[in-house]
């Protein structure tokens, strides 16, 4: 069986350590292995990536963006590969891998302006004969830690612009789907990459406890599990690292009485269970204000969740297709029985899905609660599957306090035709990314990505250009050429008072 190794100084790295199976999810079997880097491999990773950085940091940022201009031609070129293994070891459809892969592109886009976002700031004749300027030097190295539902987007929401601002990178991706990582480091060395600026190591805490704490990485980004969040950001800053750690999400969608009812079922359904509901913007909780509202609701996504298209993701035109492992299945499973059990009345239940030649395969169908309360662990756990939940309240103003109060402060949207509810959930509700009509709020290239309270330690979001200021450490420089002669010493604090 093919093993996956790493990517190190621009070249793959047979390395049989620890290898562990990676799954075709549809399948239900193993179509190759990946091995655990260990604490020495990763050292390799980092040496090399520090090796490179002096040459790297001295590259004009207009050759860093033709690099990167490169690269996204190659990403175009090579789309329907990306996407193949994506499908293959994730299981997402591939329409879904599709739009994953250009959102990522998307990025590397943006990053292509370097040499605009890191001009610096200029100010003149600041005091007598005196100019100040800042500039935005990069850290050295820096790595990314990136989960498996994204394996090509979430990469791309860090490495190009960290490189793009002089940086070099250590990728840690999941190991449940390594390859579309390793051919994004391919083409990137193809697109002109100098060895060293981009590597990839695969494993599990022994990598990421190494790149957490040896001291050549200065800053480390991470997108997961809130648990794990709040260990990478607590052991990385301990170790004096700057870190970014986007941690879970329970995504609330607010349904005002007004709102167009057939459009907001259409959007939530999507956002529900889209990619099996394995996003941190999914839609996992609708805030139905009025029981005339969620009734109306219920009517209408019931026979939706049951028409639910769910096979293997290389098929086309599917709506889902199976959870990316069986023991993931099988907690989103207990998720169902905890719910069923807790009271909440269960509408669809897809515990019952058989999809016929591929019996072995990790498959769960959508799956529809109503009359969920606040107190069930239903409501309050990050379920990371396709079920959704829906709340029933009176007003607009218990919606916002039932959203506030979550411990998760990622996405949330409302739908409604009303410009003064929109105006007013936007600007009350506490929540980093909010949408209007638009279930899935996700931030575009140019503007940045992030979440409050428990979906965010640390103080910049992901790419855009909190990414530039992530990337990147503020030195500022004040210079004067004093006129000839000597000049007095002085004692008193400089001003221009």
């Amino acid at each position: 069986m093919n093993t996956i190794g790493h990517y190190i100084n621009g070249e793959s790295i047979t390395d049989s350590n620890r290898p562990q199976p990676v799954f075709n999810p549809a399948l239900g079997e193993p179509v190759r292995q990946v091995a655990m880097a260990s604490r020495a491999t990763v050292e390799q990773a980092i040496a090399a990536a520090e090796a490179a950085f002096p040459a790297w940091r001295k590259t004009p940022p207009l050759k860093r963006a033709r690099i990167l201009f490169a690269y996204k031609a190659l990403l175009d070129k090579h789309a329907d590969r990306i996407v193949a293994a994506i499908v293959e070891e994730h299981g997402k459809v591939w329409e879904d891998a599709q739009g994953e892969l250009q959102r990522g592109i998307e990025v590397v886009e943006y990053a292509c302006g370097a040499s605009e976002f890191l001009k610096g700031e200029h100010s003149r004749d600041v005091g007598p004969e005196i100019d100040s300027w800042s500039e935005f030097p990069p850290l050295g190295v820096v790595a990314g830690i990136t989960p498996f539902n994204f394996p090509s987007m979430v990469p791309m929401w860090m490495f190009p612009m960290a490189i793009a601002c002089g940086n070099c990178f250590v990728l840690k991706p999941s190991e449940k789907d390594p390859s579309a990582p390793m051919i994004l480091a391919e083409l990137l060395t193809e697109a002109g990459l100098p060895p060293g600026v981009f590597n990839v190591v695969n494993g599990d805490k022994e990598a990421v406890d190494t790149l957490l704490t040896d001291a050549r990485v200065k800053a480390v980004s991470f997108v997961g599990s809130t648990p794990i969040a709040e260990y990478i950001y607590a052991t990385g800053t301990a170790h004096g690292k700057r870190v970014q750690a986007l941690g879970g999400a329970k995504n609330h969608a607010v349904v005002m009485p007004d709102a167009d009812l057939d459009n907001a079922v259409n959007a939530l359904m999507g956002a529900a269970y889209g990619s099996c509901g394995e996003r941190c913007m999914a839609i996992s909780v609708v805030v139905a204000v009025g029981d005339a509202v969620a009734d109306a609701l219920v009517a209408r996504l019931k026979p939706k969740v049951e028409a639910l298209v769910i096979g293997n993701g290389s098929a086309r035109g599917l709506d889902m297709g199976p959870l990316v492992t069986g023991a993931h299945r099988d907690k989103v499973r207990g998720y169902i029985d905890l719910g069923a059990e807790e009271g909440a009345e269960l509408l669809v239940d897809g515990r019952k899905l058989k999809v016929a030649g591929h019996e072995n395969g990790f498959f769960l169908g959508g799956t529809l609660f109503d009359h969920v309360k606040p107190t069930m662990r239903i409501y309050k756990e990050e379920i990371f599957g396709p079920v959704l939940a829906i709340v029933r309240v009176h007003s607009l103003a218990e919606a916002i306090a039932l959203i506030d109060a979550h411990e998760f402060g990622n996405g949330t949207c409302v739908f409604t035709r009303d410009g003064a509810v929109a105006r007013h959930f936007t600007d009350s509700v506490q929540v980093g990314m909010v949408g209007v009509n638009v279930p899935l709020p996700v931030p575009v290239a140019c503007q940045s990505f992030g979440g409050w309270k428990r979906s965010l330690f640390g103080d910049l979001y992901a790419y855009g250009p909190d990414a530039v200021r992530f990337y990147t450490r503020r030195k500022t420089l004040t210079q004067r050429w004093p006129s000839a002669g000597i000049e007095k010493a002085q004692f008193a604090f400089p001003s221009n008072g």
